[in-house]
């Protein structure tokens, strides 16, 4: 039905990674929003989307074996059992170019892992990660994608009343560091094992028969993770909820919570609510990848090596390449972003000089880098201040004297002119959950659908009003 292809090997492992559950039925399935593009590149049949009762989950698509994962995480630092406590995974979806993605219902209802919670979801904090996780998709950031927001006909409660809502997520797969925290903890001993041959099987089968798979699965993720990492700060964008149970195997962005896009540059810049202490602030983001992936270093060790000594010396000789690997990542992203393909890091201090001006000065992160794309860097009001036309005179000796006739086309590939504003988003989501108005919705969806063109309207190419200085974001469970 629908061209859905499952195979739905996951459920294949021991029953302590999940629980058979079927999703909540809902009241009344009402589509807000569904993702035809990303339905052909599935090769499912977008008629689905007349169909939102299989969205929701109150109908259940053939082939598919509802189940909630379960997983541990270090939320905030803190060790926490954990677990999908308000999401289904229908199954796995193969496509016709052999290509296998988590079919995940969020929203869709109670399951063993619940604990005090509802297992439901508000329509804001769904159209939110729909939102983001397609900018990012757009901007060529590893992520998770959405398929679908539909409305369940019931009201959720939080602070107040809101409308209900189901999200079709589509992953990958939802293996995290925090699954595998978990499978070294139950008694099954076989189990963290029996979890690696599966993520090194559907994730990176070309490492399987090599000396020492499970380290050289170590490298792959803090390699995936590293470049992820690096790209968020390329662009901004801060997750804001670095726990372990957020951090997928497979390098993708997943969980999208508390996340925004930094306005005004300021390293130290902190968006969600909970985060007090800024754990997991933009400039943080690297140090707590580095964390994270320790966390999953120490799953597997009793791999690695049957000598415990040995097998940690080599996952902190692996670690050991993390710094190193995102310091080039970050260094290539940020040249590029200054119209240098190559930079070497002797000449990285253009880049450093800048940002520092950035801070100083207050300047939209987003907006003044592609300024510097558009020959419009000196026309801003910004340039008046003589060290930032300094370094401007030696950004263009530099590019003059190593004849970079392109540098202009690189950096209108790499610095958008449209992210998804955290005052546009809210003005989209307010207009859904108050007036089920879907016009700003529907709009920003199709501007953050050509991020690098400067052919929109004003409104989403503007940087924020003063008035969003002091934004904040909240989990929205």
């Amino acid at each position: 039905m629908f061209n859905f292809n499952f195979d739905n090997t996951f459920l294949k492992l021991s029953d302590d990674f999940y629980e058979l559950c079927d999703p909540a039925k809902s009241s009344q399935s009402e589509l807000i929003i569904f993702n035809k593009e990303l339905a052909e590149q599935l090769n499912l049949d977008t008629d689905l989307q007349h169909h939102p009762e299989y969205l929701t989950g109150t109908l259940i698509i053939p082939g598919s074996e509802p189940s909630a994962h379960a997983y541990a995480g270090h939320q905030f630092g803190h060790f926490t059992m954990l677990g999908d406590g308000r999401a289904h995974v229908l199954g796995e979806h193969v496509t016709k170019s052999d290509e296998r993605y988590d079919i995940q219902l969020k929203g869709s209802g109670r399951t063993l892992f619940s604990r005090t919670g509802d297992g439901c979801a508000a329509i804001g904090p769904m159209l939110r990660e729909y939102i983001i996780s397609e900018a990012m998709q757009n901007l060529n950031i590893p992520t998770a994608r959405s398929l679908a927001v539909t409305l369940t006909g019931d009201n959720v409660y939080r602070e107040t009343s809101l409308p209900g809502a189901v999200l079709v997520r589509i992953a990958q797969s939802n293996l995290r560091v925090g699954t595998f925290e978990y499978a070294i903890r139950t008694e099954d001993k076989k189990n963290i094992k029996a979890l690696a041959d599966y993520a090194i099987e559907r994730h990176y089968p070309e490492i399987k028969d090599s000396h020492n798979p499970y380290l050289s699965l170590l490298n792959k993720v803090i390699e995936k993770q590293a470049t992820l990492i690096a790209k968020w700060q390329s662009i901004g964008f801060i997750h804001g909820v670095m726990n372990t149970d957020n951090m997928t195997i497979s390098g993708e962005t997943i969980d999208y919570g508390p996340c925004a896009f930094m306005d005004t540059y300021n390293p130290a810049t902190v968006f969600s609510s909970i985060d007090q202490y800024g754990r997991y602030a933009y400039n943080n983001q690297p140090s707590i990848g580095l964390w994270n992936l320790t966390r999953f270093a120490e799953t597997l060790v009793p791999l690695i090596d049957s000598h415990e000594e040995t097998a940690i010396q080599y996952a902190e000789t692996a670690l050991g390449t993390y710094q190193d690997l995102y310091v080039q990542h970050y260094i290539q992203h940020f040249g590029k972003k200054i119209g240098i393909e190559n930079i070497q890091r002797q000449d990285f201090q253009l880049v450093i000089d800048l940002l520092t001006l950035f801070e100083k000065y207050e300047l939209d992160f987003t907006s003044t880098f592609r300024s510097l794309a558009t020959n419009t860097f000196t026309d801003k009001s910004f340039y008046k201040f003589e060290d930032i036309q300094s370094w401007y005179k030696r950004w263009e000796t530099f590019i003059k004297q190593h004849t970079l006739t392109d540098a202009h086309d690189l950096m209108h590939s790499v610095n958008p002119a449209i992210i998804p504003r955290n005052h546009l988003v809210e003005e989209a989501l307010s207009d859904a959950t108050i007036a089920r108005d879907y016009t700003e919705l529907n709009q920003l969806l199709e501007a953050i659908k050509k991020p690098f063109d400067d052919n929109h309207n004003v409104k989403f190419l503007n940087p924020a009003p003063p008035s969003n200085k002091d934004y904040q974001t909240y989990c929205g469970t």
